[in-house]
């Protein structure tokens, strides 16, 4: 036996334990919903009616007389996010192979879907991490239809997959598929695009270098190709067993793709009441959340995820913290390098065998739990295998033994590194967490003095100013959910990157998020409580010894005890205030932020 097992083992029942009496109602409620009969039977003739209106008149036979299967369709289609833009076709085909198997498919609603990369560092990336629970709001508008057998998902990027699959949760008696679109072909190397960032930040090459290198690297249909969020969820929803085996990461416009997307339609009619029955409530239990933690530490994964599988998991009744994610990560291998971990882009990891690889090695290890429900009627194991085309037909194959490129993935039995990439950090600053799988090792310990900064406009004029060529902290406060809806502050890469490539020892400290491109600088962030709800980290002064240990695991500002004690922590700046209340919707989300949970609790707004 693995030793790795014991402890996967006892952290699952710490969680089913803790999560006893939530996921047990949760459960009830499941069955309640399950009993009923079908919409078509218990409503009303008018409610019916209009429920099926607008359908050709044979889908209407189907669904009413002939009591075909009905699916709904919830879709985060735009133009905006390169990688929906290829959902604009996918209707016309999910029917298509719906009525293939005298079945029949509504589209139930649109979410909304930002992309992060157009607001980075502008103000619409503080409604960023609140669209997630407004998808989820709108997911739950889409199927409150309450007139559908199971349902299919189509999302991917950073918020949306958590916003769906939360609001898919909140009906838990139906069956759910996701359907995901690929990512983009390989275009500027991410590494060179980083290099060309950081030249931009020096002043070594203008706006309109800078802009070409950007659109070489973002140049069509598909999701980004590093391994940021967007990727980390489709990493994800593979290990819970929600996506057809394989789907996550094959081009758009492959003829692959077509007939994945065409087995989600099957897949969804396998799995409904009258079937082998899969409800998304019953397939994400503990186990299937504690396999998603481990295939994210394991491939080095978005940190963003330490607060959106919180609160994916406090949907379905489950209650998991950043404790359980640092204990699974002291015994969960590093297998893969993808950027900014590694050189190597999603479309190297899928070809070097990708998610499949990943989770085969996991489970042979004993470090996933393989007796859990999926939407595929094989298993967990079923996600160990790649899908291909033989004359035209969907069929699965083994990968080989041994990794096909041990720069990108690696076995269980020869690891990058015997631990995941992620720490937490405890101390007389809070709680927090840092990403190591890309920081150097000899940066894992940063001890300066600490630059304070209410913002990182702040931060980024005294980076252009030169006032910061030394050994610093930064500390980024005012970041967290309460405050502005606590914005990725990726922007702040380059700059802090370009400062450590010219030899100072650097650090961020933030009550904010630095998103799934967190890189080689070591940043603290997440730090809970957050600044405007009290936390310590609003008593750093400018020049305050900070002490970053991502090897103890420690944050502390090296204080005098009486000191620390004695000081308030800061209120938050009248005028900054102004700014985060008003301008380009943020006055909507007043109540979010009025209600929103800690970054540990999932920044929640509904509970």
């Amino acid at each position: 036996m693995n030793p790795a097992q014991k402890p996967l083992q006892q952290i699952t029942e710490r969680i089913r334990t803790r999560s006893a009496p939530t996921r047990e109602a949760y459960l009830q409620r499941l069955d309640q919903l399950a009993g009923r009969s079908r919409s078509a039977d218990r409503f009303s003739p008018a409610n019916v009616a209009h429920a099926f209106a607008g359908l050709p008149q044979q889908d209407k036979v189907r669904i009413v007389v002939e009591r075909a299967t009905n699916l709904g369709v919830v879709t985060a289609y735009n133009d905006m996010l390169s990688a929906h833009q290829p959902y604009e076709q996918f209707p016309p085909v999910l029917r298509d192979e719906a009525r293939r198997h005298a079945a029949t498919v509504q589209v139930a609603g649109g979410v909304p879907a930002m992309c992060d990369g157009v607001t980075q560092g502008l103000p619409g990336m503080e409604l960023s991490l609140f669209s997630r629970d407004t998808i989820a709001m709108a997911t739950a508008v889409a199927l409150s239809h309450d007139v559908f057998d199971a349902t299919l998902l189509l999302g991917i990027c950073d918020k949306i997959v958590p916003g769906l699959l939360i609001g898919a949760l909140h009906f838990p008696h139906l069956p759910c598929v996701f359907v995901p679109g690929g990512p983009m072909s390989s275009g500027l190397s991410n590494s060179e695009k980083a290099r060309v960032r950081e030249q931009a930040a020096l002043g070594q090459v203008g706006r309109a270098e800078l802009l070409e290198a950007e659109q070489k690297a973002y140049h069509g249909p598909g999701t980004c190709t590093f391994y940021g969020t967007a990727n980390s969820n489709q990493m994800l929803l593979e290990a819970m067993g929600l996506h057809v085996p394989g789907a996550a990461f094959v081009h758009p416009h492959a003829d692959l793709r077509d007939q994945l997307t065409r087995e989600a339609v099957r897949t969804a009619l396998r799995i409904t009441k009258d079937k082998r029955y899969a409800p998304v409530g019953r397939v994400v239990d503990e186990r299937a959340i504690v396999n998603a933690m481990v295939a994210l530490l394991a491939t080095g994964g978005s940190t963003n995820h330490l607060i959106h599988w919180v609160a994916v998991a406090r949907a379905a009744g489950i209650v998991i913290d950043w404790t359980d994610f640092a204990e699974l990560s002291a015994i969960v291998p590093l297998l893969a390098r993808v950027y900014p971990n590694g050189s190597a882009d999603v479309n190297h990891f899928q070809a070097a065998g990708g998610p499949g690889f990943v989770i085969r090695e996991l489970l042979d290890a004993g470090l996933m739990h393989e007796d859990v429900l999926t939407i595929d009627e094989r298993g967990l194991r079923a996600y160990t295998q790649v899908p291909e085309l033989q004359d035209r037909r969907l069929v699965w194959r083994d990968l080989p033994a041994e990794p096909v490129d041990d720069g990108i993935v690696r076995s269980a039995r020869a690891p990058f590194s015997a631990t995941g990439g992620l720490k937490l950090l405890t101390g007389n600053l809070g709680r927090s967490v840092i990403k190591v799988s890309a920081v150097p090792e000899d940066r894992h310990v940063i001890e300066a003095p600490a630059r304070v900064f209410d913002d990182q406009d702040s931060l980024l004029r005294a980076f252009k100013a030169g006032e910061l060529e030394c050994d610093f902290v930064a500390v980024v406060r005012f970041q967290g959910p309460s405050a502005n809806g606590m914005p990725e502050l990726h922007k702040l890469t380059p700059p802090l990157a370009a400062l450590q490539g010219k030899g100072y020892r650097v650090a961020l400290v933030t009550d904010g998020r630095m998103s799934g491109a967190s890189g080689k600088v070591p940043a603290a962030i997440h730090v809970s409580p957050e600044v405007l709800k009290g936390g310590p980290l609003g008593k750093v002064r400018d020049g305050d010894i900070l002490r970053l240990d991502a090897v103890s695991g420690r944050l502390d500002a090296v204080v005098d005890e009486a000191t620390w004690q004695a000081r308030e922590v800061v209120a938050l700046p009248p005028s900054l205030a102004e700014i985060n209340n008003h301008g380009m919707g943020r006055e909507l989300f007043a109540g979010m932020r009025r209600n929103v949970t800690s970054a540990e609790e999932g920044a929640c707004t509904w509970l």
